[in-house]
């Protein structure tokens, strides 16, 4: 078994796809006939997004939406950079609003998190090791 994708719940595919496109420099990978369903090219694995009437749809079960929380979902979409300020200061000039500023850990890792229009939580960080 490996690791293949994320899928955000999310009320407008093609509003995620280009804010990730714009604020990460993320590239789409596929999007579906519709529109309800698409991802972006993250490497190894996609970072994929479908529209809540999808997803709900292939569940066949409701769920606490991203957008609608107003706080951030107990999940994060890690995305590694080598400068964690200037990443961040490109999201939230994409529009993300910016939950706590880069930080320094004991492990040497510089840390920071933001939160996407479509309510998905994001950490900015470098990489470990």
């Amino acid at each position: 078994m490996h690791f293949a994708y994320t899928i955000a719940y999310v009320p407008d595919v093609e509003a995620s796809l280009a804010f990730f496109e714009r604020a990460f420099g993320l590239k789409r990978r596929f999007v579906a006939p519709g529109g309800g369903y698409g991802e972006l090219d993250t490497g190894a694995t996609a970072l994929a997004f479908a529209q809540h009437d999808t997803a709900r749809g292939n569940l066949g079960h409701d769920y606490v939406a991203a957008d609608a929380s107003p706080a951030p979902l107990g999940v994060e979409i890690g995305l590694v950079a080598t400068d964690v300020a200037a990443a961040c200061e490109r999201a939230v000039g994409a529009g993300a609003t910016l939950l706590a500023s880069p930080k320094l850990k004991p492990w040497g890792q510089t840390v920071a998190y933001v939160r996407c229009p479509d309510g998905v939580l994001v950490e900015i960080c470098t990489a470990m090791g």
